[in-house]
């Protein structure tokens, strides 16, 4: 019987039954119609893809309503 300090809480989790996500092609004709139609500039499509700059701008989630 383990004492208190050793227990775990949640649920137990198994290490080898995950399935790893696929990696996903950005360059995919699929991925650049989608980027065509979301993206309004190569500045807005690369900080889309994750391409992000010094000083690039912060989104503003929630704004408030004054």
């Amino acid at each position: 019987m383990p004492d208190k300090g050793e227990r775990r809480k949640g649920r137990p989790t198994s290490g080898g039954n995950k399935q790893k996500k696929p990696e996903v092609d950005i360059l995919s004709p699929a991925a650049m119609l989608n980027l065509y139609y979301t993206a309004h500039n190569v500045a807005h499509c690369l900080y889309l893809r994750g391409f992000l700059w010094p000083g690039a701008p912060k989104s503003k989630k929630g704004k408030k309503k004054t």
